[in-house]
């Protein structure tokens, strides 16, 4: 019989994020080793993994070294499983070994110990004949064999063990030997490596990255994902290049004609648009209120608030004349409050994938909203990375069509103003949000500094938010207005009358 992985469908693993990072599954009747640290949710994946063989209807068998079946059972039934269909073994300490008259022996107890660990878990395989094994974990082994040399034997018999019996068998370390065992490493046919981190401030996080799988193409790189009532939900790392999809070309309107005639008639879908600007000068209002547009079309609009309350983002957007609340009963408008600390990179890509894709229950999104790029900013354990992350979902969203707004809030209110970073080379449009000073009032300007697609007009309008989004002329009677300090040039009949109240 021709056991190679070309020959045999994969052995999927029941999660489905890890399945499409591995490329669909695992190779069959091979080796695998899953290491991390204690608490890093190799048990959890485990024990998934059976279960999937469970519903596939192949013969199931767990070998625990150092857990009980009980303590198996209460992590099964804290995800809300139940263990029936597997076999657990518990090759734990006994009882009888506490006994003072069984601590004494002429014969070296590891050599006793490990001969008979072994026995019994080959013993137990043969009885079952499993097509899935779990050996949890390695750290018992490598404790009794006592030395490298001998460890690596004993890994080395069992992979020859199961070589030729139709196991799939995932060997759990929980890497508490004092240096990284590259060996073993060397003998597994392919190798996951959990890491769970605790960043200064906020939730846990936890990432996985497969180091090794021999002949097979997976998804290289670190993976977030999180440990929840139902097992491990896994975030692939996006690849913009894998989504490549044709789209129409049209305009995104937002029902303001003079704001659209800045973008030469408005946003094109499958690009995106970075507002940005000091805060309060209307870029969340503005995204809003296409967003808005959108969902009066009847398509769906997805707001991802970072900063923001839902509740007082709804009151604020409904003072402006903007009532999002029949969209979002309709399910053409979604709102999600995200909390930047509780948040990972790879989740919230993966939670705006699921929008547009409507893996997420509702239509799928052709307008997203993050609001905002500094909210986001903080959610990033490594800043150094957030363009590159965020280059691949902007990337990502332009092959689905999708019109993405980005709100980004510099720091200062008028004159030289700084941005926290610098994505302005990654959107294809560029709307610049100002406060400047004329007449006595403090005032709003808006300009297109930047549109890929297609033209837009030069000229940098008043704007307004009094009950609605207004555009006035254009300020041809001011110099400087970008710079918050304008000169005046001429009469005021461009002004818009009295500033925002």
């Amino acid at each position: 019989m021709d056991d190679s992985p070309d020959s045999l469908p994969l052995s999927a693993t029941g999660i489905t994020g890890f399945d499409d990072i591995l490329g669909g599954g695992l190779p069959p009747n091979r080796l695998y080793l899953i290491e991390g640290n204690p608490g890093s949710g190799k048990t959890t994946l485990a024990l998934q993994y059976l279960f999937e063989g469970v519903r596939k209807k192949e013969p199931c068998l767990y070998v625990t070294l150092s857990e009980t079946k009980a303590e198996l059972a209460a992590v099964a039934r804290s995800h809300g499983w139940s263990l029936a269909g597997i076999e657990i073994v518990e090759l734990v300490a006994s009882e009888a070994e506490l006994e003072p008259d069984n601590q004494h022996t002429m014969f070296q107890p590891a050599d006793v110990e490990l001969g008979q660990t072994t026995k019994a878990v080959l013993a137990e395989v043969e009885r079952v004949k499993p097509r899935r094994v779990v050996i949890d974990s390695l750290s018992e082994l490598r404790l009794l064999a006592q030395s490298s040399l001998r460890y690596r034997r004993q890994i080395l018999a069992l992979k020859q063990f199961f070589i030729g019996r139709s196991c799939t068998v995932l060997l759990l370390d929980d890497n508490t030997s004092a240096a990284s065992d590259l060996q073993l490493h060397s003998i597994a046919h392919g190798v996951v490596s959990l890491e769970h981190l605790s960043p200064q401030y906020g939730a846990e996080r936890r990432r996985l990255r497969v180091t090794k799988l021999r002949g097979q193409k997976f998804r290289g790189g670190f993976h977030d994902f999180n440990i929840a009532t139902g097992g491990l939900d896994v975030f692939p790392r996006l690849v913009a290049a894998e989504h490549v999809e044709g789209r129409e070309q049209r305009l995104l309107t937002g029902g303001v004609p003079e704001f659209d005639r800045l973008l030469g008639g408005g946003f094109d879908y499958g690009t995106s648009a970075l507002l940005v600007g000091p805060a309060g000068a209307g870029k969340s209002s503005v995204a809003i209120n296409y967003a808005r547009a959108a969902a009066a079309k009847g398509e769906r609009a997805a707001l991802f608030a970072f900063d923001e309350r839902a509740e007082v983002l709804l009151r604020r957007a409904a003072g402006l004349g903007m009532d999002l609340a029949p969209h979002i009963k309709d399910r053409t408008l979604t709102l999600q409050q995200v909390d930047p600390a509780e948040l990972s990179p790879g989740e919230f890509a993966a939670t705006v994938r699921r929008a547009v894709d409507g893996a997420d229950g509702h239509a799928p999104a052709k307008v997203i909203v993050i609001d905002s790029l500094n909210g986001y900013l903080h959610a990033m354990p490594e800043e150094d990375f957030l363009t590159v992350q965020m280059h691949e979902l902007l990337t990502y969203l332009g092959h689905k069509g999708v019109v993405t707004f980005l709100v980004l809030a510099q720091h200062g209110m008028i004159g030289s103003m700084q941005t926290p970073v610098d994505t302005t080379y990654l959107a294809d449009t560029v709307v610049l949000f100002r406060y400047f000073e004329a007449a006595g009032e403090v005032r709003q300007a808006v300009s297109v500094v930047k549109k890929r697609s297609g033209t837009h007009e030069r000229t940098i309008r008043e704007l307004k938010l009094d009950g609605g989004i207004r555009v006035g002329e254009p300020l041809k009677a001011f110099r400087g207005v970008l710079t918050g300090t304008p000169t005046y040039d001429g009469g005021s009949e461009t002004l818009m009358g009295p500033a925002n109240v």
